[in-house]
């Protein structure tokens, strides 16, 4: 720590780190917009995200919520109450983290501050998402493992958990790291026009003096 410097005054440079507009800015500059375009168009993608993720969320978590009150549900053994309570507890987090940028928006609505909300909207969805992995392996744990048997549900959910992070992390941050299929730069793609050449006379015509032929 600097010398003279409290606490909250080294604190204050990361806290405008986290929120920095930087990269919208960047991103508005290369694709010709302004910084408020830039900001709703990535609040309305994650708005559609949010709506994807939402939805098989709240079928899950009323398909558990009623599960418990089914007759057969007296016949799941302390295993299958495991995988039940990890699954409703994972599904019940997941619904809240992605309900969580609504009210967030709520708060901060009409404050200048949608910088903010694009970054924490973004990192509450990472975060729903990642719940979502043990909800939905937990859901096919439980079920499976009452119709078909033990050992086939632990195959079924190990199945799920891996095309899970294939799918959801293993491939997307593979083509992150590669930069495959990354838009070149509108200035990269910019280049200065030359002056066009000088266009040869055609043939059979001389713009220049006549030669006589010395005979």
């Amino acid at each position: 720590m600097p010398s003279g410097s409290s606490p909250s005054e080294v604190r204050e440079p990361t806290r405008r780190r986290r929120f920095d507009h930087t990269p919208a800015l960047q991103t508005a500059e290369s694709r010709g917009e302004s910084l408020d375009q830039v900001l709703d168009r990535n609040v309305a993608e994650l708005l559609q995200e949010l709506r994807v993720a939402l939805t098989g969320v709240q079928i899950l978590f009323a398909f558990l919520l009623g599960l418990a009150f089914t007759q057969r549900f007296e016949e799941v053994d302390s295993f299958g109450l495991a995988a039940y309570t990890i699954a409703l507890l994972s599904t019940a987090l997941a619904t809240m983290v992605l309900i969580a940028p609504v009210s967030f928006h709520r708060i901060v609505f009409r404050r200048r501050q949608k910088a903010a909300l694009v970054v924490v909207a973004d990192r509450l969805l990472i975060t729903g998402i990642a719940l979502l992995m043990p909800a939905i392996s937990s859901s096919v744990l439980l079920v499976l493992d009452v119709v078909l048997g033990r050992w086939q549900a632990i195959v079924a959910c190990s199945l799920t958990t891996l095309v899970a992070l294939l799918t959801w992390y293993a491939l997307p941050l593979a083509i992150r790291i590669s930069g495959h299929g990354t838009a070149p730069s509108p200035r990269r793609g910019r280049r200065a026009r030359r002056p066009d050449a000088e266009v040869a006379p055609a043939s059979g015509v001389d713009d220049g003096p006549s030669r006589r032929d010395p005979r």
